[in-house]
């Protein structure tokens, strides 16, 4: 990646021209970095090939939960999501609410738009595969809040614009998520002839849980190591030394989260090659037209680049945790709608690291692009 995006990302440095050269752990950050693509399919061959490989590992996996939230993903993803959401200046974040562009267009692409298109693929690409169908509109319906926070850090989004616009989309999932899983798979489908509709067992509270695990608790402790460090050690010190030394994390817990992950569905996948296949077109198809689209509607509205990004990643990421979760309680661990809810990541995060890379060459040319502040960046 560019120097740019190892200094947002990682906290490795302080941009291009200021990275201390001889400091061995900005030396590593730069090539894991520069080999973050390779970093991350490794990790999900790993995880794949452990879940092949070791009988019953799957099993042992999954049943390390409480109340349905498996801890090892809950681990992984708040060792991931910690160094990015201390890095947030929380002074600046009405900055970011009173720009009603972009709130607007948040709340629209994820809760009006993202649905939608997700049940118009899946009914025109699997219209003689009711199971598979109704996991993917339930993956469409599970707005991202917690994995987009790294992609976006990673283009050189705007941390305080995420992390606004995580927590709203987590309002609206605990509110909203059951009340369009019974529009979009049990009214809208009667009303249009399609055949009979289908239920989702999920209570309000499960999804409330699972917001407070993936987005709350690192969100919590990310502010707090932010107010307590500023207050003993200074912003100054903070943000060149403090940070610096826990952004590398961010990457490792992500790795660690899609090794699991897949390790978790190894044998699933693996196993059921063209049903993935079949399940895997209409996905890159939402990815692409969410991702796209959102840009072109940030950018149409006037937005500087690192909003655009932001607004484009929040829009075409879901929370794959929730889906597989609502997924197997409603229908089964062997249900074709837990295997759609599987291949959801399968398919997202190689595509959203490619689109990151995308995101940083449009970068280069966004004329309305606002350069990180390399003092505060540097975290």
């Amino acid at each position: 990646m560019s120097d740019s995006t190892t200094d947002q990302a990682t906290g490795s440095a302080a941009g291009p021209a200021t990275a201390p050269a001889a400091d061995g752990i900005a030396r590593q950050l730069s090539t894991l970095d520069r080999y973050l693509a390779v970093w991350i399919l490794a990790a999900m061959a790993v995880g794949l090939g452990l879940g092949r490989a070791i009988p019953g590992l799957n099993d042992v996996l999954s049943e390390v939960e409480i109340g349905g939230v498996s801890l090892p993903i809950a681990l992984g993803l708040l060792i991931m999501m910690y160094p990015v959401l201390a890095k947030v200046r929380y002074n600046k974040l009405d900055t970011v609410t009173g720009d009603r562009k972009l709130m607007a267009s948040s709340l629209a692409v994820n809760w009006l738009i993202g649905p939608a298109v997700m049940f118009a693929l899946a009914w025109i690409f699997l219209p003689d595969l009711p199971e598979y169908r109704t996991g993917l509109i339930i993956v469409g319906l599970a707005r991202c809040i917690a994995m987009v926070i790294i992609w976006n850090d990673l283009a050189c989004g705007d941390r305080e614009a995420a992390a606004v616009l995580v927590a709203l989309n987590s309002v609206f999932q605990v509110v909203a998520f059951g009340l369009l899983g019974w529009f979009y798979l049990d009214l809208l489908p009667g009303w249009m002839g399609l055949g009979e509709g289908q239920h989702l067992d999920i209570s309000m509270g499960k999804i409330a849980l699972n917001v407070v695990v993936f987005l709350g608790i690192p969100l919590v402790a990310g502010f707090l190591t932010r107010r307590i460090g500023e207050k003993r050690m200074g912003t100054e010190a903070y943000e060149n030394r403090f940070l610096p030394r826990i952004g590398p994390f961010a990457l490792y817990g992500l790795l660690f989260t899609i090794v699991v992950l897949f390790a978790l569905q190894g044998k699933t996948i693996t196993s059921q090659p063209l049903d993935v296949a079949r399940i895997a077109l209409p996905l890159l198809v939402y990815f692409a037209l969410m991702w796209f689209g959102t840009f072109a509607l940030g950018k149409a509205i006037g937005l500087a680049y690192d909003r655009t990004a932001t607004l484009a990643f929040t829009a075409a990421g879901n929370n794959f945790e929730l889906a597989i979760a609502v997924a197997i309680a409603t229908f089964g661990v062997t249900s074709g709608q837990a295997l759609s809810g599987v291949v959801g990541p399968l398919i997202e995060v190689p595509v959203l690291i490619a689109l990151v890379y995308v995101s940083l060459a449009w970068r280069r040319r966004f004329g309305a692009a606002r350069e990180p502040d390399t003092a505060v960046r540097a975290g």
